[in-house]
């Protein structure tokens, strides 16, 4: 569709994540163009149709995956222009609203998922370099570092490598778990991921093969946006409990926590940080383990929530 030189469409994109089996998901459905590319969930903004921003992508996602969705915050507004790349860049300039949104899985929705051709991907299938849960991805050191340096040096541009040093943690410098979006940028800037090759800016190599799964658009960093949120957010909202069922064991928040910042957790720091936060409270029931004693049943405490502003676990990088 060719538009005039000043037509804009709205697009609602939707990051709508789960954890799973101590893995981090993000729901995603086929391209249209290519059904091997995943892209998130987005249909068009119709004023005529839509009430809100957030009526239309609850709509759209209802329609596109059987999922209703519950909390949804928006993200950003993501309108450079060539983000939908096309031929000569002459239709439609597309403006896309992102939301982060909130999920449980069940059982109950596997089969209407399977049908609807949505799925559940770990989010580290798109950014691996994410995920330090067992040490620093050796892709870091065996690919990243060598690719972005010589980009660097071959650019004759210093600054280069101290955003490298910054985004990944190098030479001394702390890992930031929620530098997500800055990091994909980069990759992005330096022609090392798949999106770069499609939009013209780079030669395709090995290497952009092998840093994560494409997605259709800008979708990739709609998620990278998403994740650094959701790893902030945990800091000073209880926004893990979404993706909690009603009870827990202490164990499962923290292998969800971990799943969500990319990070290992000491445990007992971590459950002296959930005592110290008082964000959960015990139910006196008790879950019984294949090996072991029975583990506690703890659940959400609402009422924190009216006790202060700032209610989260401050785990990770920033203090």
């Amino acid at each position: 569709m060719t538009g005039t030189p000043n037509a804009v469409e709205i697009n609602l994109s939707a990051a709508i994540v789960a954890v799973a089996n101590n893995d981090p998901l993000i729901l995603t459905t086929p391209s249209g163009d290519d059904a091997e590319r995943d892209e998130l969930p987005f249909g068009p903004f119709n004023p005529l149709q839509h009430r809100t921003f957030e009526t239309g992508l609850r709509e759209w996602v209802a329609e596109q995956t059987p999922l209703r969705l519950g909390y949804v915050e928006q993200l950003y507004t993501f309108g450079d222009r060539g983000r939908h790349k096309t031929a000569e860049d002459r239709d439609l300039h597309i403006v896309s609203v992102g939301y982060l949104a909130l999920t449980r899985t069940t059982d109950d929705n596997k089969e209407a998922l399977r049908k609807s051709g949505a799925r559940w991907r770990s989010w580290y299938s798109f950014l691996p370099w994410e995920d330090w849960r067992t040490g620093k991805p050796v892709m870091i050191d065996e690919m990243i570092r060598p690719a972005l340096h010589a980009w660097a040096e071959k650019s004759g541009v210093p600054a280069r490598l101290s955003r490298f040093r910054l985004a990944f943690g190098d030479d001394g410098i702390a890992w930031d778990e929620e530098r997500v979006l800055e990091r994909y940028e980069l990759l992005y800037e330096a022609g090392l991921i798949e999106e770069a090759v499609r939009d013209g800016r780079a030669e395709r190599t090995e290497l952009s093969r092998m840093l994560g799964l494409p997605m259709s658009f800008d979708h990739r960093r709609i998620l990278a946006t998403a994740i650094s949120r959701l790893r902030a957010k945990l800091k000073y909202r209880p926004v893990v409990f979404e993706l909690m069922p009603p009870t827990f064991t202490l164990t499962a928040l923290q292998e969800t926590v971990e799943a969500i910042s990319g990070r290992h957790l000491h445990k007992q720091n971590f459950r002296r940080l959930v005592e110290t936060t008082e964000l959960v409270e015990p139910t006196g029931a008790e879950q019984t383990q294949a090996r072991g004693r029975p583990a506690a049943l703890y659940r959400f405490r609402h009422n924190v929530l009216e006790e202060r502003s700032v209610a989260g676990l401050r785990v990770g990088g920033r203090g």
